[in-house]
């Protein structure tokens, strides 16, 4: 609840929208974290870290390592600051969040994967000063992402499953502690594409452990591994880890902006295509349609009935 009242005026409270699909295998229910101030869920986390943060800590500046939601959500707080904001992306990180970064007044500094990678395991970018919001481990960044839980069950108390799209863990770990602490029956699941499934591969070793990824248009998610750190955490939290397929992502995608005239990035259609192959099971189900920040050119390349490259 703290971090609820200290996110006000950053985030918004999101709509929970139902999908109508005749030939669904389940009653699947939108979260559309789409329609934050920078298009995706990390501006919760990115308010609630900052503003809970000593103020001496971040007036010389943020700094972060994020694929570009996070990014944007930083940049956000930042201007607000008046302070600098400083992020690494990798190498492939798409042109629209680049740019969105440099029109929030953020800098943006390329590097390669591994680089990048670093800077997530270590909480700081070399060379770089100024104060680190981790984009997935730090507990105000979660406790920000848990809101989204507190008012999913808010807006549908007997939900039976919720789905939450993983990148680093941060999102599953802040929804699903909402989840379980309010309604202990619900099923609570992560999914992956296949281009990168660590936390399917952690799941099934008991641990993390290092899977074959490749970098594709869905940008956030898929990894090579799951954080050490991290997957204590996520581990007793979930029900299961669901992988979906790059062209089962790209039919959501499409499913989303016909039906609900929502633009959503690939990372942000995985709940809903895990949801449509019925992986989820039955029942009430919420996917969590976490960002929607995508390249238009992909977008219209999928809309198309392409696959983007």
């Amino acid at each position: 609840m703290a971090a609820r009242e200290r996110i006000a005026g950053a985030a918004v409270r999101t709509p929970l929208v139902r999908l109508e699909v005749d030939s669904a295998p389940s009653e699947i229910w939108c979260k559309l974290e789409t329609v934050q101030p920078v298009n995706s869920f990390k501006i919760r986390g990115a308010a609630n870290c900052v503003r809970a943060a000593d103020p001496a800590l971040v007036r010389d500046g943020l700094v972060t390592a994020s694929a570009g939601n996070m990014a944007q959500g930083v940049a956000w707080i930042a201007r607000e600051l008046g302070v600098p904001a400083t992020i690494a992306v990798p190498e492939h990180a798409p042109a629209a969040k680049l740019d969105a970064i440099a029109r929030l007044g953020g800098r943006a500094l390329k590097m390669p994967y591994a680089d990048w990678w670093q800077a997530i395991v270590t909480s700081r970018v070399e060379g770089v000063e100024g104060f680190f919001v981790h984009p997935v481990s730090d507990p105000a960044v979660m406790a920000g992402n848990g809101t989204i839980g507190l008012e999913i069950l808010e807006d549908l108390p007997d939900a039976d499953a919720v789905v939450i799209p993983f990148g680093g863990g941060g999102l599953t770990v802040g929804i699903a502690s909402a989840v379980r602490a309010l309604r202990p029956a619900a099923r609570v699941y992560t999914v992956e594409p296949e281009t990168g499934a660590a936390a399917v591969a952690a799941r099934a070793a008991g641990e993390p452990t290092a899977v074959d990824y490749t970098p594709s248009w869905i940008d956030g998610s898929g990894s090579r591994s799951v954080l050490d750190d991290m997957w204590p955490r996520v581990a007793p939290l979930i029900d299961d880890a669901l992988v979906v397929t790059l062209a089962e992502t790209a039919a959501a995608v499409r499913l989303i902006a016909e039906r609900l005239r929502v633009i959503s990035e690939g990372a942000g259609a995985l709940a809903l295509a895990a949801a449509l192959a019925g992986r989820a099971g039955a029942g009430k189900i919420v996917a969590v349609v976490s960002g929607g920040n995508i390249d238009l050119g992909a977008f219209t390349r999928i809309l198309d009935g392409e696959q983007p490259a």
